[in-house]
């Protein structure tokens, strides 16, 4: 657990110097119009299994988009084919646009599991799993510059995937290894309570 904060704070060390993609967010809103279709015309999802996009930093963004282009550390079929033909310049103006939008927080969740929020903000020391809070910050509103995402407001099923993924290490593109390591030690409750968290989280 002390080895994952540590990553945290070197990690936000080595990038406190990063510039913002120059992207365009006018061309990035004409371009986003395909991705409307699963992402929604503001960037929230319309399916709970696919990920809210509004407000999410625009340097992570950027990251997952060419993983998926490059295929080796995060698959999935269909965002691969979606990306297949965009150019370095398409990411930065998707990115941008998407970053520019306002975020929603989900209304379907009443109310925050106190288990949820415990591994959050406190972790589980005794079964090895890092508070989230270390690196995605108090409101889930992560670092950009550290290249941390945004979780607040993000869809649980579509949380609880990621989550799975790493677990299963299907998904590599995580800084360091963190999620990877982070997830090995929890439970699909535990994944549950934390992406039910997450959800009503800003």
């Amino acid at each position: 657990m002390k080895l994952n904060l540590l990553t945290c704070l070197l990690t936000l060390s080595i990038y406190s110097g990063y510039v913002l993609s120059e992207g365009d967010s006018a061309k990035g809103e004409a371009k986003a119009i395909i991705c409307s279709a699963c992402h929604g015309n503001d960037g929230i999802s319309i399916n709970q299994e696919w990920p809210n996009l509004a407000s999410q930093h625009a340097k992570y963004i950027i990251k997952e988009l060419t993983d998926f282009k490059n295929g080796k550390t995060r698959q999935e079929p269909t965002m691969t084919a979606m990306v297949a033909n965009l150019s370095d310049t398409d990411i930065d103006d998707l990115a941008v646009f998407y970053a520019s939008k306002g975020l929603k927080i989900s209304e379907k969740v009443k109310e925050k599991t106190a288990r949820g929020e415990e591994i959050y903000r406190r972790g589980d020391l005794q079964k090895h799993i890092t508070a989230c809070i270390a690196c995605h910050g108090p409101d889930g509103k992560g670092n950009g510059p550290a290249g941390f995402p945004l979780l607040s407001g993000q869809n649980p099923k579509y949380t609880i995937k990621q989550l799975n993924l790493f677990k299963d290490k299907s998904r590599t593109n995580d800084i360091n290894s963190i999620m990877q390591d982070i997830s090995q030690h929890m439970s699909i409750e535990d994944m549950q309570n934390v992406a039910d968290y997450i959800s009503i989280l800003h």
